[in-house]
């Protein structure tokens, strides 16, 4: 990483995610300690390196969280301060939205964004104590907006580019006070009354120079040496992660500094209760992956390719009509049997049940056993080899399925996986989303 020689580790996305596949599994977290959660009334999606331009990137999310057909699906995108935006603006609406953010940072070797930068995406649901149970309340905060060039990129390319750091530092700090006062106007608080100061950014030297204005008793350990900078999705990022350590009644401001500054103040209700999903149970689980491998996922090192060609282009109209399987994984149970068929049939392989008497069933949520793997070499892939296995899932349904997030020689059989929503490849511009299956985290 040339002359940059960074503390702690990275998260890096797989060859096989993306900006929205990343949302899903967020999402998925987000959603699944609610009981009976209501319907939220639009899934908002923000990033800074979407997968589509053009096409709502939200609708992919939509889909694979199987969410009501009238739940509006729009994005937030295009620049880092769009994750923010769409928070601030979610807190002060009355409907219940579900907030997803995800960033991949694409640095070149040696660059700030590769030694610094770090792959993550957050969910939030924004709505009120008849949503589920309340986790913090948004009590107020203020915005200073200031025209400067500090970092950018050209639409046509891949990575971005920052301007002099001092430079940068001096328009951040120059905006602070104002912005701090603004914030402890708007919510009748004092700066005792603050329990803890999170502060987001792309500047590690305006990140530090802030703190100290602020008091650095205040200021919480970040993730920049377990995650690293996410982009769109630090802030809320780190939200979560300053809620889930905070104990209630603890008074938290969030100070985003992107084109100018953002400060969100909240007040900690109740705590998270979500032992193996927390982000400092993600991190504890994580896996090591070589310079090389990271380098070839970031499209940085270009390696032999497989010897079969590439597939192609993937059926719009066939991916419509199958909506339902490949990005919700919603399997068929037989009526009489409760035989499970995967994927999804109008005839059961038990001769006992009738034709077209089959009910929908989710499959996402549904962990499974490994019952026989295949190893292939020659399939094509971004990241060979390609292990295929066989599953068999807790309560019935087997499939054969790609097995993603672990290398070939750790598989065995008998090992429990969990389905997660993955980017097959990628052909004409267009990504084929489908579900493969992880192993699950101990």
């Amino acid at each position: 990483m040339g002359g940059n020689v960074p503390l702690g580790v990275r998260s890096v996305s797989s060859y096989d995610e993306d900006t929205a596949t990343m949302g899903v599994e967020a999402a998925r977290i987000a959603l699944s300690p609610l009981i009976n959660p209501a319907n939220p009334a639009a899934i908002w999606f923000s990033s800074s390196n979407p997968p589509y331009m053009d096409k709502t990137n939200a609708n992919v999310i939509h889909a694979a969280l199987q969410l009501d057909k009238t739940t509006a699906a729009y994005d937030f995108g295009g620049a880092e301060k769009s994750g923010i935006g769409a928070l601030k603006t979610a807190l002060n609406s009355l409907e219940t939205l579900l907030l997803v953010q995800s960033d991949i940072r694409s640095g070149l070797p040696s660059s700030e964004d590769e030694v610094y930068g770090g792959d993550a995406a957050s969910a939030l649901l924004i709505g009120d104590e008849d949503d589920g149970t309340l986790i913090a309340r948004y009590l107020g905060g203020s915005s200073v907006s200031e025209e400067f060039i500090g970092r950018w990129r050209d639409p046509s390319e891949q990575n971005s580019r920052s301007w002099e750091e001092r430079f940068v530092v001096t328009q951040f700090t120059q905006l602070i006070d104002p912005a701090w006062q603004e914030a402890l106007l708007a919510t009748e608080l004092t700066s005792e009354d603050i329990s803890t100061v999170v502060i987001s950014g792309s500047n590690n030297r305006a990140k530090s120079q802030i703190s100290k204005i602020l008091g650095t008793e205040k200021s919480r350990v970040d993730l920049s040496e377990c995650v690293g900078i996410a982009g769109t999705a630090d802030a809320t990022l780190l939200l979560t992660h300053a809620l889930e350590t905070s104990d209630p009644g603890e008074i938290i401001a969030l100070v985003v500094l992107s084109d100018g500054i953002e400060i969100l103040i909240f007040e900690a209700r109740n705590q998270i209760n979500q032992t193996k999903d927390r982000i400092s149970s993600q991190i504890s689980s994580r896996d090591e992956v070589t310079y090389q491998r990271f380098l070839q996922w970031k499209g940085n090192l270009k390696v032999q390719p497989p010897n079969r060609p590439a597939p192609s282009r993937i059926s719009a109209s066939a991916a419509a009509r199958e909506s339902e399987w490949k990005h919700g994984f919603i399997a068929s149970k037989a009526e009489k049997s409760g035989l499970i068929h995967m994927p999804p049939a109008r005839v059961s392989a038990n001769p006992e049940d009738r034709i077209d008497t089959m009910d929908p069933i989710s499959m996402a949520n549904t962990s499974g056993h490994v019952v026989t793997y295949t190893v292939d070499r020659l399939v094509y892939s971004e990241s060979p080899p390609v292990v295929f296995a066989v599953v068999d899932f807790v309560g019935g349904g087997r499939i054969p399925i790609e097995l993603t997030d672990i290398d070939a020689e750790d598989v065995s059989i008998g090992m429990e996986v969990l389905p997660t929503f993955r980017k097959v490849f990628t052909a004409d511009g267009i990504h084929n989303y489908f579900w493969k299956v992880r192993p699950a985290r101990q």
